[in-house]
This record gives C-alpha cells, sequence and structure tokens, in this order.
C-alpha cells in the first residue's frame, strides 16, 4: 500500500519504518519527514527511547509523562507512532509486514540486534526487493570494532576531532554538542536520498552501512591532508588560523561578549585599518603582511582588543561587514533567537505542544521555494497503532485487540 501524502512534497508518498531511538536515527529521519515522507516510528513502553525519558515531567509511574519530552518533540515531529513490542513472539512479523509496504527502513541500534530480531536487512529484503534500508552505527557493520557501543564523545574522541580542538598546549576536548549525532544525520539522510534516486531508475533497493565515526572524520579532511603532503600532525590552535591572521574570537563592550573576525589577506588588513578608525597600530609595518601577522599575533591580538572592547559586539561586526571582513557576533542562545536575520528567514517556529505550553521548533536548514515546511506535532506513543495494524497491515478490530493483550502491541 502506497503511503497516503496530503502534500506534494517531495517525498510524497514515500513510507519510511523507523526503528531508531536516540538522536541519530531520528534526527534523519525527521528530516525525511519535513521533505514530505510518511515516516512511523516504531516504538514501545517495554523499552521507551531515552529521549522520551529526559524531561522534568518524566515520572516511573506514570506512562503518559511519556509524550512531555521536549527533546522527543524536536527529533519526531510529522512522524506516527507504532507502539510495537518487538521482545514479544509474533511482533517481528508484523513489522516485517509493515516493511513490506515501506520503501525506507532506518535503524541505528547496535550492530547485530537487527539479525537477532529477525529483521535484518536479507530477512527483509526477501519480504520487499526494492527495500532501502539504513543502519546507523558507531564504527560500521565490519570490521574488528564494529561491535563497540558508540555515543557522540566517544566519536568526537576515536576520529580526532578532540585532538585538534581546545588551545595551544591543551587537554584534547570535546565539542559542546552531539557533533557525532547531527553529522550522521545529515550523513544518513543525503545517503538515503541517493539510494531513492537509484531505485527509480534501476528498481534496486540498498543497504546503506553507515558509520558515525567515518562520518565526522570526513568532516576533518584537511588534518589528513596536511598530514599526507606535509608531514604534519594537526595539534589544538584555539580560535587562530593556520595561514590568517588576526583571526580569533575577541572581548567586546559588555559581559561575556566578543566577536569573531577573521582577515583572510593584506587586503583585508588594510580595510580593516579603515574599519577601526586608522589608528597607528594598524599602519604598523610589522603588520603589513600575513607572515608577519602571524609571527606577531600575541602583540596584534593586543592591539584589536584595545579596539574591540570598547564597542559592542554587533558595532563591531557591522564595522567590518562594511569594508567586507567576515566577522560576526558570538552568540548564546537569547542572542540566537533574537538575531533579526534568522527572525526574518523564519527557522526558529514557535509551535504549541499539544500537552500544553510552547516550544521552539527549528526549520530545516533548507527553504523549497515552491513548498512549504510541513508540521505535526510529535506522536503520542502508539497515537497511530491502530492506523497502523488496522488501515495499512489489514487486521481486525479484534485482531488488534488481541495483539494488546498479548502485549504486542504495547
Amino acid at each position: 500500500m502506497k503511503a497516503k501524502s496530503n502534500n506534494n512534497l517531495p517525498l510524497s508518498g514515500i513510507r519510511v519504518a523507523d526503528l531508531t531511538w536516540w538522536q541519530a536515527g531520528p534526527q534523519a529521519t525527521v528530516l525525511l519527514a519535513g521533505l514530505g515522507a510518511e515516516v512511523i516510528r516504531v516504538e514501545s513502553r517495554q523499552r521507551p527511547d531515552i529521549m522520551r525519558r529526559v524531561s522534568t515531567h518524566f515520572r516511573e509511574d506514570d506512562p503518559a509523562t511519556l509524550n512531555y519530552s521536549p527533546h522527543f518533540y524536536s527529533l519526531n515531529y510529522n512522524k506516527k507512532s507504532l507502539s510495537l513490542n518487538l521482545t514479544r513472539p509474533g511482533s517481528a512479523g508484523i513489522a516485517r509486514e509493515l516493511v513490506k509496504i515501506s520503501d525506507i527502513v532506518v535503524e541505528n541500534f547496535a550492530g547485530g540486534v537487527m539479525e537477532r530480531l529477525g529483521l535484518g536487512y536479507a530477512a527483509l529484503k526477501e519480504v520487499n526487493p526494492g527495500i532501502i534500508m539504513l543502519s546507523v552505527t558507531g564504527m560500521g557493520q565490519t570490521g574488528p570494532e564494529k561491535h563497540y557501543l558508540s555515543y557522540a564523545q566517544t566519536m568526537h574522541a576515536f576520529t580526532g576531532l578532540t585532538s585538534i580542538t581546545g588551545y595551544a598546549g591543551g587537554p584534547p576536548r570535546s565539542v559542546g554538542a552531539f557533533w557525532g549525532d547531527h553529522v550522521s544525520a545529515y550523513s544518513a539522510s543525503f545517503a538515503v536520498l541517493a539510494a531513492l534516486h537509484h531505485r527509480r531508475r534501476t528498481g534496486e533497493g540498498q543497504y546503506i552501512d553507515l558509520s558515525m565515526s567515518e562520518a565526522v572524520i570526513s568532516t576533518i579532511p584537511e588534518v589528513f591532508l596536511a598530514y599526507e603532503m606535509k608531514g604534519e600532525v594537526s595539534k589544538p590552535r584555539g580560535n587562530r588560523d593556520e595561514l590568517m591572521a588576526p583571526h580569533g574570537c575577541y572581548r567586546c563592550k559588555g559581559e561575556d561578549c566578543w566577536a569573531a573576525i577573521a582577515v583572510r589577506n593584506d587586503m583585508e588588513w588594510q580595510a580593516f585599518g579603515r574599519a577601526a578608525g586608522s589608528p597607528a597600530w594598524a599602519g604598523k609595518r610589522k603588520f603589513a603582511r600575513a607572515a608577519d601577522r602571524l609571527r606577531y599575533q600575541d602583540e596584534l591580538d593586543t592591539f584589536i582588543e584595545s579596539w574591540t572592547r570598547d564597542r559592542t559586539a554587533r558595532e563591531v561586526v557591522e564595522a567590518l561587514q562594511s569594508e567586507g571582513i567576515p566577522s560576526g557576533t558570538s552568540s548564546d542562545l537569547d542572542g540566537l533567537i533574537a538575531d533579526p536575520q534568522l527572525r526574518q528567514r523564519g527557522f526558529f517556529i514557535r509551535r504549541r505542544h499539544p500537552k500544553g505550553g510552547y516550544g521552539l521548533q527549528l526549520r530545516a536548514p533548507w527553504k523549497l521555494s515552491d513548498y512549504p515546511h510541513p508540521y505535526q506535532p510529535p506522536p503520542d506513543l502508539g497515537q497511530h497503532s491502530r492506523y497502523v495494524i488496522c488501515e495499512l497491515l489489514g487486521r481486525t478490530e479484534e485482531e488488534f485487540r488481541k495483539l494488546i493483550d498479548a502485549k504486542v502491541i504495547y
């Protein structure tokens, strides 16, 4: 049965069986949902997604509180929910029935879990030869470390990202967000779209083995080029750059206010001097060439901060941007939400949560000229179980009730 659709979005008519949890998997499928796919989230109260439990409202003794989490909300709007307990006899058969009428299956369990459930790619391909299956794991499905359990911070360390993050001479530092999950989610959605294009041309499905570690490594190719071409092992250097100076984050007027500045060449340095009001230090011969500015960065940064600290970050940025110099405010969350650029583009959307109150939804980072950004509230756990079992799979109401009594639907 083809996916129902009330939109003309690019993935209208595509159905995704979403067997994901935590961050990377759900973020990949919410992107597909935003492009119009019907995404059916397969989950259960037997083992609720940790994101449903990360909430001040959650209580172990009240299953209803699984529907209040803002973390789950941010990753699962535009989806449907089937509460299928995959630990119960007969549940894998229902999952295979769903796969039979789906186009894509996405999972991000540890390696081997899907095979133990009877839902590995070989089994699903027998049910649906054209199925596209995406597996997201920390290390990939092959190799001596394929069974390693992974988390964003461990991916940052393993991939070398932490070895180039931080200040010169200091210890390795991780980035301040789930970078590995986010990068993997966008990589995953791209791979799925490529597989869909391939299937439309050839009729063939695909198995996509996505390694989070390889996704992260792919974002720092310059580190490996430096090693290959010059034999250099990159080290942390704070906010500084190998070729550009000044290049850093400079204190501005106000409490904990900063502006990031990057001067790419000597012409921009001359423009910097004009933006700063042509102070004597900006005209010093020792700063005229990039190689010399790199040599005297400590002294140069002191002069630059003598100018920035008497101005707000916005004043600094506007002065430099008017001369064509890359610069930007170092924003906190309040600053981002109030930023006129993001507000004008409608990136933050304030939505009313069906359980009460309002929350911010982040629009996808693209804007399609002919399509609005779709929105349906995140589903309650099991909200669409009857729709999936009875309407899509053709079971009777009596059969549906029996599945509930057997805690297959749970």
